[in-house]
């Protein structure tokens, strides 16, 4: 969780293609900060640990009370108008988005289930709340599926053929190739794939983070749902760990902390 966290703060100061589309920035500065992104990994984490072992409607209930819990406690994180208005509706439901933040939130789901079909239950339930189009659902499973197999010794290679052969994504295209003409997109057809190939290119996590910033787009998402994966198969240099951790208010790093120890359950 820690690598979407770290994602999320070093893309936020480059979103709405504010970068220059270059590998070479400063990963710190007075404009780093967390964003929506990083309000629900912290939500969603907590309520998947909460209900370890529960049902789907335990899980989506849970789901739903943390994710507007924590929303409330910082309205202005950088929430699109529709999630902002599932914050405070009094009967939230979901509204068929494919945006992009089913995915940048699902990172836990990677890590607390002990097969691939129990992490596309928990992804796709962590979605489904809000984002229950089928491309909504397709991106928070394929980034969490994506978490499972770095996380469990898969290489690089059969993390691309899984997703290629379950999601239909396509990952052929370098970074290369999509920088030139990518543009802030909040969809998950438009991120997920990217960030999964900055991912895939990415040399350690710095680097995939780096590779993840200097594509452009919606660079909080996009390096978000990247870190995610990235964590997974590289693990997080403690210096950028603690970088992450300055930024964060104190009840966050106490799910953070919790989930830290939750998680080693699983690896």
């Amino acid at each position: 969780m820690i690598g979407a966290i770290l994602g999320d703060i070093i893309g936020s100061p480059y979103e709405f293609d504010q970068g220059d589309k270059s590998k070479s920035f400063e990963l710190f500065g007075s404009a780093s900060h967390f964003t929506d992104d990083t309000v629900m990994t912290i939500a969603v984490a907590e309520a998947l640990m909460n209900t370890l072992g529960c049902s789907d409607e335990e899980i989506t209930a849970e789901v739903t009370r943390l994710m507007r819990r924590w929303g409330r406690c910082y309205p202005y994180a950088g929430y699109g108008g529709s999630f902002r208005h599932w914050l405070h509706t009094p009967k939230p439901e979901p509204y068929n988005s494919y945006g992009n933040g089913s995915a940048m939130r699902v990172s836990a789901a990677g890590w607390l289930a002990d097969d691939l079909e129990g992490t596309r239950r928990l992804a796709r339930l962590t979605a489904e709340v809000t984002h229950n189009h089928p491309e909504g659902i397709k991106g928070a499973e394929a980034t969490a599926s994506a978490i499972f197999l770095a996380r469990t010794g898969r290489s690089k290679d059969e993390i691309r053929d899984y997703i290629t052969r379950t999601f239909g994504y396509d990952l052929s295209r370098t970074c290369d190739e999509i920088r030139p003409a990518y543009r802030h997109d909040e969809s998950c057809q438009r991120t997920v794939p990217e960030a999964i190939t900055a991912f895939l290119e990415g040399s350690d996590f710095e680097d995939v983070i780096r590779t993840a910033v200097s594509l452009g787009g919606d660079c909080d998402t996009l390096t978000c749902i990247s870190g995610s994966i990235a964590e997974a198969f590289y693990g997080v240099p403690d210096e950028l760990a603690e970088e992450a951790r300055k930024r964060l208010e104190p009840k966050m790093i106490e799910v953070l902390d919790r989930f830290e120890e939750t998680r080693q359950k699983h690896v």
